[in-house]
């Protein structure tokens, strides 16, 4: 829950807000750029957004853990 400090203060402020996928980290781990747009202007985000998750090329699936049950 820790990170909800950085998506919890955007939705309290009425703004729209999108991660962007742009990529994997050396450990695999997804990697991602989150976007605030202004207030009512969902149309532009998504405009954003798209150009850059092509500019990006992220087409790479992390691969899932799953646990065994014991």
């Amino acid at each position: 829950y820790l990170n909800d400090v950085f998506t919890v203060t955007v939705n309290m402020a009425g703004l729209p807000g999108m991660n962007v996928p742009t990529g994997l980290s050396s450990d695999g781990l997804p990697l991602g750029l989150q976007l605030i747009g202004k207030a009512w202007d969902e149309e532009t985000l998504f405009r954003v957004g798209g150009v850059l998750e092509q500019a990006a090329g992220f087409t790479a699936m992390p691969q899932m853990v799953t646990k065994k049950a014991a």
